[in-house]
């Protein structure tokens, strides 16, 4: 399919009267024409069947099945290693994934959302005394904000405040992606991460898509061409987008699948990372010590490094920065490309390979084909796994 330029170059010069009828729309599909998630028109919201460790299952069966019922995200927005951390759910919705968190988090971490829908945010607010309950803590350690994600100085948020920003089919929302990733960038402390699942497309989408309400709000019409996050990541200053899960995304329906024509879609997760600039960037061994919750023998970080503890693994200059300057610091040990012995010193050259991050390839893996499941519906509905 012939691409036609940068789709984010338009959003982000889109004139403001634009925007706001853009936010209006999404305020009014969320608030009030979606009551529950059986409302969506589309499949776009489903996630693809994963077993999920026992600590997330826990923490998922324990979120109120009111706040669950409206839940509308496209892919699992947990990350690792989460003790004590603060996080912001950009787009929080009724709130599941910032109450799962809460629990992960425990009373030492605190997790903030943020969401332009009133009725949304009421529904979350309705439910802190029960969760802070529910988890036994003494104090409630989650709140909720009504505001928009790419102005989030408006509501308060400091400079450097929080560890991990999480957003689950929020982004393609926005008018202005470039302006949520910038706000992102700014609250994230050094050597923080946004980890978020969104939906991409394989092209430019046309004028066709984009102003169509209900694509728009089904997270069809705002998907970003997937190269386009590659060029807004870097001008923000994150490091490069690492690819974590995708899959294809079919349109069903009739109406809609003949205005989409030949445009395809993932959803995808990835995580970005906020590298201090006095962090060498070096190839390195890495060591895992097994010491994250839930993934004692082998972390995934993502689909091109996954280390088994006690295992030296190669990896490049970025994900060793990473690694060294973020909150997996202290579940790693490093060592320099050379310092590993004779027999290994070129270890890191040698095995160096390129990067995927184009979520349409990682589809075409035999693993990954088929078409999404029934997993979020039936972990939040029937509070079991799939």
């Amino acid at each position: 399919m012939a691409q036609r330029g940068c789709c984010a170059s338009s959003f982000s010069s889109s004139g403001r009267s634009q925007d706001l009828g853009i936010c209006e729309d999404v305020r009014d599909y969320y608030g009030r024409r979606l009551q529950k998630t059986e409302d969506l028109v589309l499949n776009v919201c489903v996630t693809p069947a994963k077993a999920l460790p026992k600590y997330l299952q826990d923490a998922l069966t324990a979120v109120h099945e009111e706040v669950s019922s409206r839940y509308y995200g496209c892919g699992l927005v947990v990350p690792e290693c989460l003790e004590s951390c603060w996080i912001l759910d950009l787009g929080s919705g009724s709130g599941q994934d910032c109450y799962m968190l809460s629990k992960l988090v425990g009373e030492k971490g605190h997790v903030t959302g943020i969401d332009m829908t009133s009725e949304q945010v009421q529904v979350a607010q309705k439910f802190i005394d029960y969760h802070t309950q529910k988890f036994g803590f003494s104090k409630p350690n989650v709140d909720f904000l009504q505001g928009y994600i790419e102005k989030l100085g408006d509501v308060g948020l400091e400079d450097s405040s929080f560890d991990i920003i999480i957003s689950n089919c929020v982004i393609n929302l926005s008018p202005d992606k470039k302006a949520v990733l910038k706000e992102a960038y700014r609250v994230l402390k050094d050597g923080g991460e946004m980890y978020f699942s969104d939906v991409y497309a394989d092209c430019d989408l046309p004028d066709t898509i984009r102003t169509h309400k209900v694509l728009w709000g089904e997270c069809l019409g705002g998907a970003l061409w997937w190269k386009d996050l590659l060029k807004l990541t870097k001008e923000v200053g994150f490091s490069t987008p690492r690819l974590t899960t995708a899959h294809r995304i079919p349109v069903t329906n009739k109406e809609l699948k003949d205005i989409v024509g030949e445009c395809e879609f993932v959803s995808a997760t990835y995580r970005l990372f906020k590298i201090p600039a006095s962090c060498p960037k070096e190839k390195c061994w890495v060591t895992y010590n097994g010491s994250i919750t839930g993934f004692k023998e082998t972390l995934e970080f993502d689909v091109n490094y996954t280390f088994n503890e006690g295992e030296a693994t190669a990896v490049d200059a970025e994900v060793a920065a990473i690694l060294k300057s973020s909150r997996f610091a202290s579940a790693f040990t490093t060592k320099p490309a050379g310092k590993m012995g004779p027999s290994s010193a070129e270890g890191p050259a040698t095995k160096s390979k390129d990067t995927l991050v184009d979520p349409f390839k990682l589809t075409e893996r035999p693993e990954v084909t088929g078409t999404p499941s029934c997993a979020r519906t039936c972990s939040v509905q029937s509070k079991e796994c799939c």
